[in-house]
């Protein structure tokens, strides 16, 4: 049986783990990614707007991975609109990049499930075999944490190279045309950045839980026995 120490850092990497896992989750389940500001370009044009009236013509933007909604600005008040990306607008995407990002965030899950289960299985016996001991939790959670990382640079890839929010501003859209000046990250997106966080974080906590322990000794005082106790 490990010791008090190592239980308490492996409980604690079995936590993280499992909070990650929920992270995930909800990273996928909020269409809270990416959030952006919507120049209806052709109200623009039409109306020769300057600087002043831009304003009226700026709607705002926000989705995910599965959903999303646009509020339109195009000179008559604005108009509220829901999107889902399956199963046409992701045909308007770069497709094979989108499918990659949800299956290497379904693939974090269960990474994330695998890297807890081995700090569990850590904090209530000692495996007989070292690739179930800590170099077990230390690999599972660099490939957990790797997964979700590259999940992450695909979706920025695809917002800056591909021109995701603009694509999406413009699905089904035959009479406006859209342009993106504003974008930012919303909080799904920082959420899949504190999963990854939580597998490097439990890196620490393994090494942590390997640091050994002072022993404890105790002074053990020597009997002396004199010739009055003999006589006794």
């Amino acid at each position: 049986m490990p010791g008090w120490f190592k239980k308490a850092w492996y409980g604690l990497a079995s936590f993280l783990s499992f909070s990650s896992f929920l992270l995930i989750i909800v990273a996928l389940a909020v269409p809270h990614w990416l959030s952006g500001k919507i120049l209806c370009q052709t109200g623009v044009d039409l109306v020769n707007a300057t600087d002043p009236e831009l304003v009226k013509f700026i709607g705002d933007i926000y989705y995910g991975l599965f959903r999303g909604c646009k509020v339109r600005q195009c000179g008559l008040g604005g108009r509220r609109s829901q999107f889902t990306i399956f199963p046409h607008l992701v045909k308007e995407l770069n497709t094979g990049l989108h499918v990659t990002i949800l299956l290497l965030l379904f693939l974090a899950l269960a990474l994330a499930l695998v890297s807890m289960g081995f700090a569990v299985l850590n904090m209530v016996q000692v495996p007989y075999r070292a690739v179930n001991g800590p170099g077990g939790i230390c690999l599972w959670n660099v490939l957990a944490g790797g997964v979700v990382a590259l999940a992450i640079a695909s979706f920025m890839a695809a917002a800056r190279f591909h021109h995701l929010t603009e694509r999406v501003a413009n699905f089904q859209e035959k009479l406006f045309q859209f342009v993106v000046v504003e974008e930012r990250y919303e909080e799904s997106f920082w959420i899949c950045v504190a999963s990854a966080s939580a597998h490097a974080a439990n890196l620490v906590v393994v090494a942590i839980s390997q640091i050994p322990l002072p022993e404890i000794k105790t002074k053990i005082e020597e009997a002396t026995v004199t010739a009055e106790d003999i006589l006794y």
